[in-house]
């Protein structure tokens, strides 16, 4: 993983079982690469999934989602999965992530993240986080 300036890079390949009977990435499968970039932009910024209930009380669920398929990948491509956050909200946060295949675009996302408490209800984002997520921000409100 590396990161450029408001930008983390997460590096994927896609192998057998992201594929359908082509040998083409199934569309659905671009959701879960987007995710692993948006898990490694925050574990770089210092934010730990597997900690964020135990230590903060919150986490994070998909509020909303567009993405635009372009290009198709294939099986054994390497892509890079490319995270910038938009906006930082006081219970959300949106962030743009580009698939990539040697710097051509194939699927653009946007997505609105809830933080939320042990109910499901809205929380507000803590500020340690906040503070974490400057390195990554685009544009935070």
């Amino acid at each position: 993983m590396s990161e450029s300036g408001a930008t983390h890079v997460c590096p994927i390949r896609v192998y057998y079982e992201d594929t359908d009977a082509e040998g083409i990435v199934y569309y659905a499968n671009y959701l879960k690469f987007a995710e692993r970039g948006r898990t490694e932009m925050l574990r770089a910024a210092g934010i730990a999934h597997p900690n964020l209930w135990e230590t903060q009380g919150v986490g994070f669920a998909v509020r909303h989602l567009t993405a635009d398929y372009l290009k198709p990948a294939k099986l054994d491509d390497e892509l890079n999965v490319h995270s910038r956050l938009l906006e930082v909200r006081g219970a959300s946060m949106s962030a743009e992530q580009v698939v990539r295949r040697e710097g051509e675009d194939l699927v653009r996302l946007i997505v609105r993240l809830a933080c939320i408490d042990h109910n499901g209800r809205p929380a507000r984002l803590p500020n340690v986080f906040r503070t974490a997520l400057d390195a990554y921000r685009h544009d935070i409100s």
